[in-house]
C-alpha cells in the first residue's frame, strides 16, 4: 500500500529529475550506496516487511558502511562487526542519540522514556533509575520466585500428546511475568495486556510516510495510521492510569515495594530520584518494559524451540545435558542454570541467528563524524543491522547454520562487549534489561526441553517448519509454532 502511494505521487517527478539526482544526492566523501530517485531517495528499494533482509542485500553490493536517502532523511546502514564497533564503541558518544519517529514519539509520551529519548542529561538520569533501581542484578534476583513459579505453571498446563500452540503459550508466560514483576497484577494475564502489547509493538515499528516525507504527512491520516496510533495510545494511557491509581491507593494504605511500578511511584512521590519524575516518565518507562519485556523474550524462546525441533541432534544433546544434571527432578531451577554450558551456547546461537530486534533501534548522529575516510553528517539516521552482522561470512563459518558448538570454545559473548553478534546492542544505548531477559529465556527453555520430548503434528515434517518473519521492531516467527509435547 505504501509503495503504491509513493509511486503514484513521486514517480513522474523522479523521471524528470533523474540527472539532477546523480549530481546532488550525496557528496564524494559519503559512504557508497545505491542511487536514489528525487524526493523519495531509496524508499522504493526498502522492503518494509523485511527491511533487515533488503538492507543486507543492498550492503552486499555497496559495502558494510552504506549510505541511503529515505525521502528527506540521510541514512547510514552498518552491516559488519568492524563498522558496528566504530558506531557503538569508538564513536559511541556521537551516535548515541535517537531520531524522532512518529509512532515511537507518541507511544513514549513525547520521548519521556529510556528507549526512544534523545541523548542528554534527562535521558542519562532516567537510564540510571532503570539500571540502579529497576533492573539491577539484585532486583532481577528478587523476582526469581515469580519466574520459577510461572515457568512451572506453564509446563504443568501443557497436555501431553496434544497439539500445542507453543507461540501462544510462551507469549502468555512472558506477559504473565511482566504483569507480576512490573505491576503486581497476576490477574491481568491473557486479557487487555496481550492485545495492547501486540498492537503497541506493531505501531512502534510501523512505517509512517511523514517520518521521511513530511510534506506528505496527510498520507498517514488518509491511510488510517494516525487514527490507529491515537487509539492505541489512548487505550495504553488508560490502562496505565488504572494501574497507577490502584497501586497509589495501596501504597498509601501500607508500605509496598514489591514490583517495578511500586518503586517508580514511591520515587515519584518521595522525589527521591536525581531527576523530578513526572507521571509521563512513569508511564513511558512502563511502556518500555511492557513491550520489550514480553515480545523479545517470547520471540527468543520460540526461535530457540524452532531451531531445536529442526535440529534433532542438537535437541538430544541439550536434553541429555539437562537431564543428566537434574536427574529425577521434574523441574529445572535457576540454581541449575550456571551448570548448563550447552544451554547457554544454544541461546547464544539462537540470538545470533534470530536477534530479537534485527535492526537495532535507530540511532542519530549528534555531530559530523569520520569513519574510514567517509563523512557521516550530523542528524544522520544510523541503522545497525544486527541480523546481517551476525551472519557475516568473514566472522562466522557457515553463518546460516544453527551450530551452538561454535560458542562452546569461543570467547565471543553476545551482551555488547564483542561486535561479532550484537542482539542487545552495545554502548550507551545497549539494552538495560539483558539480565532480566536472559534469566527468563534460560529458565523457560531449560524446562520445556527437560519436561517433554517434542514431536511434530501428524503429517508435518521438519522441512515444513519455516523461519519466515512478521514485520515489526521485534522479529517474530510468521507462522505459529505448533508442537506435540510427549511424556519423558
Amino acid at each position: 500500500m505504501i509503495t503504491v502511494v509513493i509511486m503514484s505521487l513521486f514517480l513522474p517527478l523522479s523521471i524528470l529529475f533523474l540527472l539532477h539526482t546523480t549530481k546532488t544526492l550525496r557528496s564524494s566523501r559519503s559512504p557508497p550506496g545505491p542511487l536514489g530517485l528525487p524526493f523519495i531517495g531509496n524508499l522504493l528499494s526498502l522492503d518494509t516487511s523485511k527491511p533487515h533482509i533488503s538492507l543486507w542485500r543492498l550492503s552486499r553490493s555497496h559495502g558494510p558502511l552504506m549510505s541511503l536517502k529515505l525521502g528527506s532523511v540521510p541514512v547510514v546502514v552498518v552491516s559488519s562487526p568492524w563498522t558496528a564497533e566504530q558506531v557503538m564503541k569508538t564513536h559511541d558518544l556521537v551516535f548515541c542519540s535517537r531520531p524522532k519517529l512518529l509512532g515511537q514519539h507518541k507511544l513514549s509520551y513525547n520521548l519521556s522514556d529510556i528507549s526512544f529519548a534523545p541523548y542528554g542529561q534527562s535521558w542519562r538520569e532516567m537510564r540510571k533509575i532503570c539500571v540502579v533501581h529497576l533492573l539491577s542484578n539484585r532486583q532481577v534476583q528478587s523476582f526469581r520466585p515469580v519466574r520459577e513459579e510461572e515457568v512451572l505453571r506453564m509446563t504443568q498446563s501443557l497436555g501431553c500428546g496434544q497439539v500445542v500452540d507453543l507461540s501462544a503459550v510462551v507469549l502468555g508466560l512472558t506477559n504473565t511475568l511482566i504483569c507480576r514483576i512490573a505491576f503486581g497484577k497476576e490477574e491481568l494475564r491473557r486479557t487487555r495486556f496481550d492485545e495492547l502489547s501486540v498492537e503497541a509493538e506493531a505501531m512502534m515499528g510501523e512505517f509512517f510516510v511523514s517520518d521521511y516525507l513530511p510534506w506528505f504527512g496527510w498520507v498517514d491520516r488518509v491511510s488510517g495510521l494516525i487514527g490507529r496510533l491515537d487509539r492505541i495510545f489512548k487505550d495504553m494511557d488508560g490502562f496505565f492510569e488504572e494501574l497507577i491509581q490502584e497501586r497509589v491507593n495501596q501504597i498509601r494504605s501500607k508500605s509496598m515495594n514489591s514490583n517495578i511500578l511500586d518503586i517508580l511511584i514511591q520515587m515519584k512521590e518521595d522525589n527521591s530520584s536525581s531527576v523530578a519524575l513526572t507521571w509521563d516518565n512513569v508511564k513511558a518507562i512502563l511502556m518500555d518494559i511492557f513491550v520489550a519485556g514480553t515480545d523479545t523474550t517470547a520471540a527468543t524462546i520460540i526461535w530457540a524451540m524452532t531451531a531445536l525441533i529442526k535440529n534433532t541432534s542438537t535437541m538430544n544433546k541439550l536434553q541429555k545435558e539437562i537431564r543428566d544434571l537434574v536427574s529425577n527432578r521434574r523441574h529445572v531451577y535457576e540454581d541449575d542454570l550456571s551448570k548448563l554450558p550447552y544451554l547457554k551456547a544454544v541461546i547464544k546461537e539462537t540470538l545470533r541467528l534470530f536477534p530479537p530486534a534485527p535492526l537495532l533501534l535507530p540511532r542519530q548522529s549528534m555531530s559530523d563524524c569520520n569513519i574510514n575516510g567517509y563523512t557521516i553528517p550530523a542528524k544522520t539516521l544510523v541503522i545497525v543491522n544486527a541480523w546481517a552482522i551476525a551472519r557475516d561470512p568473514d566472522t562466522w563459518e557457515n553463518p546460516d547454520d544453527f551450530v551452538p558448538e561454535r560458542f562452546s570454545n569461543s570467547s565471543i559473548d553476545i551482551v555488547g562487549a564483542d561486535f561479532e553478534a550484537v542482539p542487545f546492542g552495545s554502548g550507551r544505548r545497549g539494552c538495560p534489561g539483558i539480565a532480566m531477559g536472559l534469566a527468563t529465556v534460560e529458565l523457560a527453555l531449560a524446562n520445556l526441553v527437560h519436561s517433554f520430548d517434542w514431536e511434530l503434528p501428524a503429517g508435518m515434517t521438519r522441512e515444513d517448519i519455516d523461519t519466515e518473519v512478521l514485520p515489526g521492531i521485534t522479529m517474530h516467527k510468521k507462522h505459529l509454532l505448533c508442537l506435540v509435547p510427549m511424556k519423558v
